[in-house]
């Protein structure tokens, strides 16, 4: 019998509605998104089998619950606690998920910009080393040339002390050096022993301050091309690059007096991530609950977000599934009849006749027990009232009422047109 598919038939029609199919998939979307994240916080506790199927069966309790609080009057309280439970737990675990999918992308982002400011520190005061160090090597050269002229003219300025311990070591290497040969190279003006000596710790000491400006550019150059975002391995090679060349031992010389530490090199493991699993993250997400940040608020509010969309697009796609009141009233009515909804709204319209304040009205005695049935419930909604003509009762519907009738019968189903046929043939 046709009636018996009516159910089904209700559900297509209502379905076939372009804003329904629009809500049906935009809450599928959103549902798997919020599957996605709830299996991934469920996969750091349980197996991925396990997980799958819990976030799955989690997710068609949220979406089936949803719709069913958009259309059934009954047992809606039971069904919005089921909902908050269900949503309470598919909003943690996306929770989890989500933390735990920002810090393992913020955490290498934070260790390579912590390498950065220590690598920029180092730098900024290795290269204030350099530049003393190159300043007193010229002043140094100065002095020296200085010494290498005077011990020409004049001789007898290895003998002397200077007040400056790197000269004054100079000296007195240039006087042990000539006392090797006092007897053939005697103290004097002219280019001796003493003069050439000098000369050679000129041009050395010349050589020093030329290593030590190309440190010093390399390190200019190390500072420049260093970024912040620049993997770990990469900055840790480019400061082995600049800094293992730096002669150390000629900066110690040129700055005597100053205590010239050789900066050591950041270890790499205090700046690789080191999470080796996903219960590694989950450990660090709960050590850092104590302390929310806004990474905090944001996993949650976003994880809270999903579902209340999901929610709210399943509870308004619910009623047109399974038809407003007024369509359930209706499909009520035709089963009584053991008609098609369709076929039984037709009927019934053609049986409106213009009554009291141009409302459309029609006798109870016209009516079959269906939509005698139907009218009895729309005057208890008050959206149908009832009136005595001529002795006979009569029921007027209201305007909306009567535009919803119409509305059901503006596409025609194969039972309207199969009903139509019959009748004409039947004529």
């Amino acid at each position: 019998m046709a009636y018996l598919s009516s159910g089904r038939a209700r559900l297509q029609a209502g379905f076939g509605r372009p804003i329904v199919q629009v809500l049906f998939v935009a809450s599928c979307l959103l549902s798997i998104v919020s599957f996605y994240t709830t299996q991934q916080g469920m996969a750091l506790y349980l197996a991925t089998w396990f997980s799958i199927l819990a976030s799955l069966g989690v997710q068609i309790s949220l979406v089936m619950v949803a719709w069913l609080i958009g259309f059934t009057r009954k047992s809606r309280v039971l069904l919005i606690a089921v909902y908050a439970i269900t949503a309470a737990v598919s909003v943690a675990f996306s929770y989890v998920s989500l933390y735990t999918w920002f810090t393992a992308r913020e955490r290498p982002a934070l260790l390579q910009r912590a390498l950065y400011d220590e690598l920029t520190a180092t730098a900024a005061g290795t290269d204030q080393l350099l530049s003393q160090a190159v300043a007193n090597g010229k002043r140094y050269v100065l002095a020296l040339e200085e010494m290498t002229t005077a011990e020409k003219a004049h001789g007898h300025i290895s003998q002397a002390r200077d007040s400056d311990p790197y000269l004054d070591r100079i000296r007195e290497s240039v006087a042990r050096e000539a006392s090797t040969y006092a007897q053939t190279y005697r103290e004097g003006s002219g280019s001796g022993l003493r003069y050439t000596a000098f000369d050679r710790h000129t041009k050395l000491t010349e050589q020093t301050v030329s290593e030590l400006e190309n440190s010093r550019a390399a390190l200019t150059g190390f500072r420049a091309g260093l970024k912040p975002d620049t993997p770990t391995d990469a900055q840790l090679r480019q400061f082995h690059a600049v800094f293992d060349p730096i002669p150390w031992a000629s900066v110690e010389e040129l700055l005597p007096g100053v205590r010239v530490e050789k900066p050591a090199a950041p270890a790499y493991a205090d700046y690789v991530e080191r999470s080796s699993s996903g219960q590694e993250d989950l450990m660090r997400a709960f050590e850092e609950l104590g302390a929310p940040t806004g990474r905090h608020i944001f996993s949650l509010l976003l994880a809270a977000f999903i579902d209340l969309i999901v929610f709210l697009v399943a509870y308004a796609a619910g009623p047109y599934f399974y038809g407003e009141q007024e369509q359930r009233w209706i499909a009520g009515g035709a089963t009584l009849d053991a008609i098609d909804q369709q076929v039984f709204v037709r009927d019934l319209l053609r049986k409106l006749r213009p009554g009291r304040q141009g409302l459309p009205q029609v006798a109870a005695a016209d009516l079959s027990s269906g939509e005698h049935q139907l009218c009895l419930l729309l005057v208890g909604k008050g959206q149908v009232t009832t009136a005595q003509e001529e002795g006979r009762l009569h029921y007027l519907f209201a305007p909306d009422i009567h535009e919803k009738l119409l509305e059901a019968l503006a596409e025609q189903t194969l039972p309207l047109r199969a009903a139509a046929g019959r009748a004409a043939a039947e004529a």
